[in-house]
């Protein structure tokens, strides 16, 4: 008769164990600060002047969107290496990108037919960069190292302690506020190098502009000019009246629909992920040993199901667009 083999606490758990105990020694020494939230990006260094352009700065998550740049082009390399390399079977990050993108693919096939094989690229690149941008938020030190500025009437007090060269040594002073009055010189807040590209709207609202965008380019590639008929329609008007009017109507609802759906995609990738940094804000600055693991988790689901649903409803948007409306289809180039 075998032997029942015991449970017994894995190495791992005695490490996680340790860091709960080195966090509540961190947090007694280095408390928490208030977490600063506005939705413009904060900048970094500027103004630069562009010629045509004019002005403009460097922010927070301009720095981020070329991180995430350069993170999805270095997955592309290694999914390029290993097909070149002739591998049977993808392991490690390269088999985690061969199992999402085949899932979209079949799931393009599925909904667009013909045009799958041009609508996926679009749709696979929209789903990577968003995950990339949202997943940033998991990452040690995004949205909480950068820059100490003073400020007037918020923040925590500071004292300087001395001078390295042109650095200012400064620490946080944990007095009560009448001594924190009398021996601070000034309060501080922290503008982060990174913050998560998909909290400004700007990069949502270009993201949003492109799949939008697509949509009419392939609507007019698969319809010709017929596709615009969707939209104004005035011929039924002078052969059927009442049905010619109410065509009209549709089409102008129509035009509002494909604007909606700018806005659509803007704020439902925009509100989700805000939301999720300000909750780690909070619980960060509330508790700031391991409750922050738990939020951590679900945010690692949130960012994957917003990046999906944003590629799959371009995608979902761009075979609605092909779709002929009586006898105006016509094969696609």
């Amino acid at each position: 008769m075998e032997e029942t083999r015991k449970w017994r606490w894995g190495v791992n758990r005695w490490f996680v164990f340790l860091f709960i105990i080195l966090g509540v020694f961190a947090a007694k020494a280095f408390p928490p600060i208030l977490p600063h939230v506005q939705l413009p990006a904060e900048e970094l260094a500027g103004p630069i002047t562009v010629p045509l352009v004019g002005e403009i700065y460097l922010t927070n998550t301009i720095l981020a969107t070329l991180i995430v740049d350069l993170i999805v082009l270095l997955l592309a390399f290694a999914v390029h290496r290993a097909i070149r390399s002739g591998e049977l079977v993808f392991r490690g990050v390269v088999g985690a990108i061969q199992t999402v993108l085949e899932a979209l693919y079949e799931l393009a096939e599925t909904t667009a037919g013909k045009w799958a094989k041009q609508f996926f690229p679009w749709m696979a690149s929209i789903v990577l960069i968003v995950l990339m941008a949202n997943w940033m938020e998991l990452i040690p030190g995004v949205d909480s190292i950068g820059l100490v500025h003073s400020v007037q009437g918020e923040g925590y007090p500071i004292r300087e302690l001395g001078q390295l060269g042109n650095l200012s040594i400064v620490t946080i002073v944990k007095e009560s506020a009448q001594a924190a009055e009398a021996s601070t010189s000034g309060s501080y807040s922290i503008v982060p190098f990174v913050r998560v590209v998909s909290t400004d709207l700007n990069f949502t609202v270009a993201l949003a502009l492109t799949a939008v965008i697509m949509v009419q380019v392939y609507g007019i590639r698969a319809l010709g000019l017929s596709y615009f008929k969707k939209f104004i329609n005035v011929k039924p008007i002078f052969s059927k009246p009442i049905f010619g009017v109410i065509d009209f109507a549709v089409g102008l609802l129509e035009i509002v629909s494909e604007v909606s759906r700018i806005i659509s995609f803007s704020f439902r990738l925009f509100g989700n992920i805000f939301a999720g940094s300000i909750l780690l804000f909070v619980i960060g600055s509330l508790v700031p040993v391991f409750a922050q693991t738990i939020f951590l988790a679900l945010e690692f689901g949130v960012g994957l199901i917003q990046a999906i649903v944003f590629g799959v409803l371009a995608m979902i948007f761009m075979a609605q667009a092909t779709a002929g409306h009586g006898d105006e289809a016509h094969e696609g180039a």
